[in-house]
């Protein structure tokens, strides 16, 4: 999580409030804490700063530092300590141990795991799935990683200690450990560090140690050249520089083929299943000018609609976890670069790569799709803007106006209804001005729903229209959007519109930003694309800030007379729903 430099968002000291908060959820999360030991790991009246930070994967974090060095992170509203609350309180969590040979792994990314661990004389400590435990070195108890069981202390003597332990948070020597005092581990001597057992063998320490690490380090290139597959490359990551601990892949592929209730073949299932649907989409999804392609627009846009009927694609359920170590392992196909940080695109695709050739589009999803044409680039499938209806929602003050139509509280309605249900509830109770047709008089039902308290003594009667606008500005605004062939999507408040505005970079120079044209269903890479075909500039992706998931369009010089009629014409996107068109340049003016 730590292997790559990550950003701080803001650095604050932390509040009295907070302050005590934080100790409650030290001590609920880690019981075996004395009171003596939390208050030294967080004292009452020294600087304790609360630090948030996003990794380089974009997951948000919180710190807690004091004296510069980190102690506590805070996960998904879970706290795990750091290597330097651990040197301090070494017993804190379960601990696994391993050889040194195994931390630079670790400290590289890896996870430990099991053939690498060192089985002390009382056994693998009782560890449930997703507790949280550490990994130390033999003959010294200081910690130098933390993170989580990968199964409990069961599955892992069934499974005759192979496959994943521990799944790595943070370790000694990575960026967390580096954005403190950077000090070392403590020699901590450990009783039980000589003649423990590895998987069941005794350790020799003979000379020909440094020659076999060596051997294996040489291994694992080679297969990272050959572009290894997910289990080649866990098990060259748990290498602890003997051959006795290593894990060969064939070894591997007999024991899944031995075993059929292999806990490991949904995973496989699913591994698969994503691979499918990876070369689906570049096959006949992706077209050569949308390069560079974010990877989170090609996930949902491009893969998720290449899964098959009656199967849901999940990168979580996979053994990858998470896309971009998928595509780390498809090198070869596709390459990926981080344009700006924390950001990932994929910048080129092989097309002419074996696999991808090879591979032939299901004859069911084939027969709706555009056969593509050389070099991969396809036609573009036409565009369907969506239809957006504006909705409201019956509020508690005028749910007594909605009783007689049987609507309550929250129940969603359209404009017309609204106006139908009010005129009925008007002709219901004869409220229509007998001298004047235009007028409604109010009953009290009505001035409690649509007048304020000042106007109770001096409003008798309201205009049809008055009425109406009154009624539907009291009521929560929602929309409704419907895409062709999906079902419609329903939100409070109004549609966030296209927002088109100009910025400035530099000395003089203006760029335009388009943002929020994901809700029209605009693939922001195709429409960057179009613009830049249209008025030969420059343009690039970049994420939305406050925001993980969204983009906006950036591109050179003050395009939104360009950008209008491309949303506009093209896209028939309606110009109600694109905000900043009357910054365009007036005609004449240096664009």
């Amino acid at each position: 999580m730590f292997a790559k430099q990550f950003r701080v968002r803001s650095n604050t000291a932390i509040k009295g409030s907070d302050r005590r908060k934080l100790k409650a959820d030290i001590s609920a999360a880690f019981p075996s804490l004395t009171a003596d030991e939390l208050t030294e790991l967080v004292p009452n009246k020294e600087e304790l700063n609360v630090v948030k930070i996003y990794t380089h994967r974009g997951d948000a974090l919180t710190l807690y530092v004091l004296h510069r060095n980190p102690l506590f992170f805070q996960l998904e509203k879970r706290l795990y300590p750091t290597v330097y609350v651990l040197w301090r309180c070494p017993a804190l969590l379960p601990t696994f141990r391993t050889w040194p040979p195994v931390l630079e792994k670790l400290v590289g990314g890896a996870d430990l795991m099991l053939p690498g661990v060192v089985v002390p004389s009382g056994g693998l400590p009782d560890v449930k799935q997703g507790e949280c435990c550490s990994v130390t070195l033999v003959n010294n108890r200081a910690p130098v990683a933390v993170g989580t069981a990968a199964l409990s202390r069961q599955e892992m003597l069934g499974l005759g200690l192979k496959g994943r332990g521990v799944c790595v948070l943070h370790t000694y020597m990575d960026h967390l450990w580096a954005f403190g005092d950077k000090s070392g581990p403590p020699v901590l001597p450990d009783a039980e560090g000589e003649g423990l057992e590895a998987n069941g063998e005794e350790y020799e320490d003979d000379d020909t140690e440094e020659e076999e690490v060596e051997k294996c380090e040489e291994e694992e290139e080679e297969e990272e050249e050959e572009q290894r597959t997910p289990a080649e490359k866990t098990t060259g990551e748990a290498c602890s520089g003997l051959e006795e601990l290593s894990l060969t892949v064939q070894e591997e592929e007999r024991e899944e083929e031995a075993d059929p209730d292999d806990l490991k073949m949904p995973q496989e299932m699913m591994d698969a299943l994503l691979l499918r649907c990876f070369l689906h989409a570049l096959k006949s999804k992706v077209k050569k000018p949308e390069l560079p392609l974010l990877t989170s627009t090609f996930l949902r846009i491009h893969m998720f609609s290449c899964c098959p009927s009656g199967k849901q694609l999940d990168i979580k359920k996979s053994s990858y976890k998470k896309l971009s170590r998928f595509l780390q392992t498809q090198r070869g196909l596709v390459r990926v670069r981080e344009l700006s940080k924390g950001v990932e695109s994929i910048v080129e695709v092989d097309w002419k790569h074996p696999e991808l050739r090879g591979f032939s589009v299901p004859e069911e999803e084939a027969d709706g799709e555009a056969s593509p044409a050389p070099g991969g680039v396809e036609a573009e499938p036409p565009y369907h803007p969506p239809e957006i209806t504006a909705l409201y929602s019956v509020s508690s003050r005028l749910e007594p106006l909605f009783l007689d139509a049987k609507k309550r509280k929250g129940a969603i309605l359209q404009p017309d209804e609204v106006r139908h249900i009010v005129t009925e509830y008007v002709k219901n109770n004869e409220l229509v001005d007998e001298n004047n047709k235009n007028y409604v008089t109010l009953d009290p039902t009505l001035c409690d729903c649509l007048l304020e308290k000042s106007e109770y003594h001096e409003v008798e009667s309201l205009k049809w229209d008055d009425l109406f606008s009154r009624a539907l500005g009291r009521m929560q605004e929602c929309h409704q959007v419907v895409f062709p062939g999906r079902a419609p999507i329903r939100k409070k408040g109004r549609v966030e519109p296209i927002d088109v505005s100009v910025c400035s970079r530099g000395s003089n120079k203006k760029v335009t930003l388009i943002k929020n044209l994901d809700v029209y269903g605009l693939d922001p890479a195709a429409v960057a694309t179009a613009l830049q075909r249209r008025v030969q500039a420059s343009s690039v992706l970049q994420p939305v800030p406050g925001s993980k998931d969204k983009v906006l369009v950036q591109i050179q010089g003050n395009q939104i007379h360009q950008v209008g009629n491309l949303l506009i014409d093209h896209y028939q996107i309606p110009r109600k729903y694109i905000q900043g068109l009357e910054k365009a340049p007036k005609s004449g003016k240096k664009k």
